[in-house]
């Protein structure tokens, strides 16, 4: 089957009260579908549902600790019923997730059409010494219906060169990076999310919340580093397509025509080793594609 082109939506959003039901949230998912039209994916900023800026700052840390629930939780299985009432892949941002070893990750979440859990990712890089969650240690991509592999990425993520790689190695084309950014550091942000979809050939979608809390500017990036679209400081949706055929006509000619990144290493090419990582890059593994 031949992969087909998704509208993906980019809910640039002020964060919801984490004492919030989902009620707001589906309203705001119903509401946004109905003004901008049909959509195949719809993503929201990390942490959308676990907004603590309304309280103190000395309690911020003890109620996103109390919102922590596991993945088989009422509150995961209401957000899932959100998607399957729009037949939509949806990506409400992230929560906190309690496992039952007693560990704490902030978990970015993606929900199928049909409403069950399609895939959740516990953030790699969490944002230290700031934030308090423990570190997940599994890259996670998703299959969608039609499109293909869609990974997922958590904010500071996108800092680290070796995330967006691995993503698209194991076959990623598209990289959904929800985002929080509050600090001064979104125009930094900026230039990562186009360079990462460069020397990754991936497109890059990166949705931040919106001000006064976050500092906005939600962006989206073809496989060649162009920018699809830049949000603003306040709420706003950012609606771009995703076509695989563009994403494998960059990857077969090259960036302007020219770079082939995925096919730099060749059969009979020493291996290089990565003293950094005890690894090597092995040019019969080089090139991207599904991994189990």
């Amino acid at each position: 089957m031949v992969p087909q082109e998704i509208i993906a939506g980019l809910a640039q959003r002020a964060p919801l009260p984490v004492s919030s039901s989902v009620d707001g949230f589906a309203e705001d998912v119903a509401a946004t579908l109905d003004r901008f039209g049909p959509m195949d994916l719809l993503a929201y900023p990390e942490m959308h549902l676990h907004g603590t800026e309304h309280l103190p700052e000395a309690e911020r840390s003890a109620a996103l600790v109390n919102a922590a629930v596991p993945l088989d939780d009422p509150f995961v299985a209401a957000l899932g019923r959100i998607a399957e009432a729009h037949r939509i892949w949806l990506c409400p941002g992230s929560i906190g997730e309690r496992d039952a070893a007693g560990g704490y990750y902030n978990t970015q979440l993606l929900f199928a059409p049909d409403g069950t859990l399609a895939a959740s990712y516990r953030k790699m890089f969490p944002w230290r010494p700031f934030e308090p969650h423990q570190p997940g240690t599994e890259f996670v991509v998703a299959a969608l219906d039609g499109f293909g592999p869609v990974g997922l990425s958590n904010c500071y993520d996108a800092w680290f060169p070796e995330h967006s790689r691995h993503l698209a190695w194991m076959g990623a084309g598209a990289i959904v990076n929800v985002v929080k950014t509050t600090s001064d550091d979104r125009e930094q942000e900026l230039v990562l999310a186009r360079a990462n979809a460069i020397v990754n050939q991936v497109y890059m979608l990166s949705v931040n919340c919106a001000h006064p809390a976050g500092r906005g500017r939600s962006i989206a990036v073809d496989p060649e580093g162009m920018v699809l679209g830049e949000a603003g400081l306040g709420e706003d949706t950012l609606v771009v397509r995703v076509d695989p055929t563009r994403l494998q006509r960059v990857r077969e000619q090259g960036t302007a025509g020219t770079n082939r990144v995925w096919s730099q290493l060749q059969p009979g090419d020493q291996p290089i080793k990565l003293p950094m990582y005890n690894g090597m890059l092995d040019p019969s593994r080089w090139a991207p594609g599904p991994r189990s």
